[in-house]
């Protein structure tokens, strides 16, 4: 198929006649026809890595589905998504459509207003945002890392007062494990939640917060028994909301990539919540996030290699067009090789990909299987972007180029939720 707006390239600020060639430039999005039979291709059996209709475990109703997220991408996000890099955050109209859309919170059960849809589901948002070049929205660290923590451990209560405005993108939900001095190691926090009657009192402060500025809730990993012999026999996690007395939200931070993506410091001060917005029990929060991990480790792959796909799908345009030594530079051996290389490191990481999200979808996906896919994905993600910004030559430096984007945005993807040295030690264990 071709894209509604025709576009998997982010927006280009119009500078020049080389910018506008490239912002005039779309690639085409085939559909396999063969989607429709008993037999899906692989993606590199495709006419293109992010051609519609591939993958074994899809169906129709998936396809249906990634059109209307590819088109909510080039329609609502791509066409802002400059100015929202300018801003440090995307606007709240963004989430409320997505909300509109049904794109927020697609596993969230129909009881709470959700659609009750499959790990699947998800990962198609997974692609098609990745495809879009537009990270600005953290429509999955809202969806599929802090809304299962509600899900699965929430009260009744919890679930009612938070879920369906989740949904709707009117409730944006943040979690804030990191801190200034504890960052992949959770043992290391210090924020406290300290009993007090019914209610708890909570000091401390969290850094580098997704969805941190616009949070309209945020879960605080905090200790609530400090004299515990370790902290994972210590440590809750606790529901806040904006605007509660004490709880104050620092400066937006500004990063090297994903500049659109709002990322926060986050400040407590004698912060008074009730007890009851607790999830789960008291002092069993580090086993929720060991439970929980795994899924986040599994998105961060699943936006990893879908957006090592689409590099490699703007370099090879690129190189089909790029004219040097009498020809392009898809004519020479060097620059056939690299890009047959590429190809083949990013099929053999979406075939181990899409084998965990298999094993998630039936209830297997383990700590060291998700630690893998984390960092063999980001790996090569960051790998095919250097890569991909090398064949484009001066012209990948360029911001208005997608592939400069892509370079800076993926850095991170090797250090936040878990850096992949972490990875390695929980490998590790089993070995």
């Amino acid at each position: 198929r071709t894209m509604a707006g025709g576009s998997n390239l982010p927006l280009f600020r119009k500078t020049g006649p080389m910018f506008a060639r490239c912002a005039a430039r779309r690639l085409a999005r085939p559909f396999c026809s063969a989607a429709r039979s008993r037999s899906r291709p692989e993606p590199w059996q495709a006419a293109s890595l992010n051609a519609a209709g591939t993958r074994a475990m899809f169906s129709e109703e998936h396809d249906i589905f990634r059109d209307a997220v590819s088109k909510f991408f080039a329609d609502k996000v791509l066409p802002h998504h400059a100015k929202w890099e300018d801003a440090g955050r995307v606007s709240r109209e963004v989430w409320t459509e997505a909300g509109k859309q049904g794109l927020l919170g697609v596993t969230v059960p129909e009881e709470y207003g959700g659609p009750g849809c499959d790990i699947l589901y998800a990962a198609v948002l997974w692609d098609e945002q990745a495809y879009s070049g537009c990270f600005g929205p953290g429509f999955s660290i809202h969806s599929e890392i802090c809304l299962p923590y509600i899900m699965h451990y929430g009260s009744e209560e919890l679930k009612a007062k938070y879920l369906p405005k989740a949904v709707t993108g009117d409730g944006i939900v943040a979690i804030a494990m990191t801190e200034p001095g504890a960052g992949s190691d959770l043992q290391g926090i210090k924020t406290t939640a300290v009993r007090d009657g019914d209610h708890y009192v909570i000091n401390g402060s969290k850094t580098f917060i997704s969805n941190g500025q616009l949070c309209d809730s945020v879960i605080v990993v905090a200790r609530t028994n400090p004299g515990a012999a370790k902290a994972a026999h210590g440590t809750s996690l606790i529901m806040v909301d904006a605007g509660t007395e004490g709880f104050s939200k620092g400066r937006a931070l500004k990063k090297i990539g994903l500049k659109a993506q709002d990322t926060s410091e986050l400040f407590f001060d004698n912060v008074r919540v009730p007890v009851g917005n607790v999830l789960g029990e008291e002092n069993k929060g580090f086993y929720y996030l060991m439970n929980e991990l795994p899924q986040e480790r599994l998105a961060l792959a699943g936006l990893a290699i879908a957006h090592a796909e689409i590099c490699y799908e703007w370099t090879r345009t690129y190189i089909k067009e790029r004219k040097a030594f009498g020809g392009t530079l898809s004519d020479l051996q060097t620059v056939k090789h690299k890009m047959a290389d590429l190809k083949t490191v990013i099929s053999a990481g979406r075939a181990f990909f899409d084998n965990c999200l298999q094993l998630h979808r039936s209830g297997k996906l383990d700590t060291q299987t998700a630690s893998m896919a984390k960092l063999h994905c980001t790996n090569i993600e960051c790998q095919v972007a250097d890569d991909c910004l090398q064949l484009h030559g001066g012209w990948g430096y360029m911001w208005e180029f997608p592939i400069a984007r892509a370079f800076v945005d993926a850095r991170v993807q090797k250090i936040y939720g878990g850096a992949n040295e972490i990875m390695k030690e929980l490998i590790a264990r089993s070995i």
